[in-house]
C-alpha cells in the first residue's frame, strides 16, 4: 500500500488531528446557542408576554377576532372565558386564549 500513498503522510494525519485546540471546538456550539437565543428563544417570550398582557386587559365592548377567524363584539368577560356577538341575537363563548388580535371600533360594522 506505500505504493499510493508515502508513509510519511500516512503517520502525520493522526497527529495532526490530536492537536486541536478544545476551546476553538466550543466556540461554534456556543455560537449556535447564543443565535438560536437572539433569534428564536428571545422574540418568541416577547410575544407571549403581549399576548398574555392583551388578554389579561379584554373589557366589555371591544371588537376581537379569535384564532379560528370568527370576528365579535365581546359582551361579557369572564376569568377564562369570554361571551361574543357574532351577530344580531347570537352569542358564543369563547376562551381568552384564543383571541388573537383586538381589532379598531367599527370594523364589525365594515363587514356588514
Amino acid at each position: 500500500m506505500s505504493f499510493f500513498i508515502s508513509d510519511a503522510i500516512a503517520e502525520a494525519a493522526p497527529a495532526a488531528a490530536g492537536q486541536a485546540d478544545p476551546l476553538a471546538s466550543l466556540i461554534l456550539p456556543i455560537g449556535l446557542v447564543v443565535l438560536f437565543y437572539f433569534f428564536l428563544i428571545r422574540p418568541q417570550s416577547k410575544r407571549q408576554k403581549e399576548h398574555k398582557e392583551m388578554v389579561s386587559g379584554l373589557q366589555k365592548g371591544e371588537e376581537v377576532i379569535t384564532s379560528g377567524g370568527l370576528l365579535g363584539k365581546i359582551t361579557n368577560v369572564g376569568e377564562n372565558f369570554v361571551t361574543m356577538e357574532i351577530s344580531k341575537d347570537a352569542c358564543i363563548h369563547v376562551q381568552k386564549n384564543s383571541i388573537q388580535a383586538i381589532m379598531p371600533k367599527g370594523t364589525i360594522k365594515e363587514q356588514q
